[in-house]
């Protein structure tokens, strides 16, 4: 029963709360451009895109790429947030997750496989747009030094389908972190011998077919956000009994975290390659 009032106090604060709060630390800052994002006196001097600035000079060298002092500041800078980010790189592989389950990779995208009786349970997600944006602060107050800058965690959307085999299709579980996590866990607060919060909530279930990468519009899809309680709370034991629960939903953040990390300081190598490139 008090899991049920925690879950139901969860998802009707998660409706009717529009202001977002951050997740738990789990990353250093020094990821400057993402600082300069929220950062009001930094994105007031930031220069915009498509304004009119007088063209830097060209620097001849009988080759077909364009090379200007511009492409050589960002080429040091690069250099210089490479050298930074790998410094707070926490891991230089990635965490393993407990309970059996194996990983899949591919680029940006990351599936996690495990087979419990006979049945197997897939979780896909994207550490694409993984990170969410920082609250916007008073400008008198956003000068911050390193170490008081927030920590950067990736809570990436992730869907669990789960395959039976007499069945003919699979059911598919969207789930995700929402934006008013420690909102909600304030409202929800728990005393001793009371449960625990969930940190991860389900935002819709459908039946597709096995191992199909794209959600078929034509299949019927239960939204939760008017979902009796009961039978919500009933999805949610169906996915802690498979190994889908809190401490999964930690484990994958923390992955999820290393992997996004993983992929910005390869692409800020990229492009610094690019950069640099005759």
């Amino acid at each position: 029963m008090l899991k049920s009032v925690s879950r139901a106090v969860q998802l009707a604060a998660r409706l009717s709360s529009s202001v977002p709060s951050a997740p738990a630390a789990s990353r250093a800052f020094p990821r400057s451009v993402w600082s300069l994002s929220h950062s009001g006196a930094a994105a007031a001097s930031r220069p915009r895109l498509l304004t009119a600035a007088p063209a830097l000079p060209t620097l001849s060298c009988g080759c077909r790429s364009l090379h200007t002092e511009g492409d050589k500041a960002f080429a040091e800078f690069l250099t210089d947030e490479i050298k930074e980010e790998k410094k707070i790189q926490k891991n230089k592989g990635l965490p393993k997750m407990s309970g059996g389950w194996e990983l899949e990779l591919n680029g940006t995208e990351a599936k996690l496989i495990r087979s419990l009786s006979g049945e197997k349970v897939t979780i896909t997600f994207n550490v694409n747009n993984s990170i969410p944006p920082q609250l916007e602060e008073d400008p008198e107050h956003t000068q911050k030094s390193p170490e008081d800058e927030p920590e950067i965690v990736s809570t990436p959307n992730f869907v669990v389908e789960v395959t039976k085999p007499g069945a003919k299709s699979s059911l598919v579980f969207d789930c995700h972190f929402p934006e008013d996590e420690l909102l909600v866990s304030e409202q929800t607060g728990h005393a001793e011998g009371e449960e625990e919060s969930d940190i991860f909530t389900i935002r819709e279930v459908s039946f597709q077919p096995e191992g199909d990468t794209e959600w078929k519009e034509t299949s019927y899809t239960l939204n939760t956000d008017s979902l009796d309680w009961a039978l919500y709370d009933h999805l949610m034991d169906f996915l802690a009994d498979r190994g889908v629960d809190n401490t999964f939903a930690d484990e994958l953040t923390e992955l999820s975290t290393a992997l996004e990390h993983q992929e910005y300081i390869k692409f800020l190598e990229d492009l610094s390659t690019f950069v640099k490139s005759k």
